[in-house]
């Protein structure tokens, strides 16, 4: 906030949108629920190399969320988002936070298709919508 007469700061017009993410092709052939324990392993394991927890839970989320409200959450948490798809991001402290592609790529899983496999090179739907 400021008073009437004030100008945004040099920085703040330059807030880098987050956007959708190419979709993502894993080398090997591998059931939606090995991808969902990847990425479980992933976020058990995040905050142990580095960073604050709260910036690795905001990061979770937004990756989980749909564009708009991964946006809202990354500037409410005060994240500085350096690749439009969240795999690099810094906190306001200046710590490095990097997301693998199968973090920031949303698969909704059903119980019924647990067992589909994900074929070799095949694209992986992004983020939910």
């Amino acid at each position: 906030m400021g008073c009437a007469g004030s100008t945004p700061a040099k920085g703040d017009g330059n807030v880098k949108k987050i956007r959708k993410p190419k979709p993502w092709k894993h080398p090997q052939p591998i059931t939606k629920s090995q991808l969902v324990q990847m990425r479980e392993e992933f976020w058990d394991t995040a905050p142990h190399y580095g960073g604050r927890k709260e910036i690795w839970d905001a990061l979770r989320a937004a990756a989980e969320a749909d564009l708009t409200l991964a946006q809202v959450i990354v500037d409410s948490a005060g994240v500085i988002v350096q690749s439009a798809d969240l795999t690099v991001c810094y906190d306001e402290r200046g710590a490095k936070y990097e997301l693998p592609k199968l973090d920031v790529n949303h698969v909704a899983v059903s119980s019924s298709d647990e067992n589909d496999n994900i074929g070799m090179n095949q694209d992986v739907t992004v983020f939910a919508a």
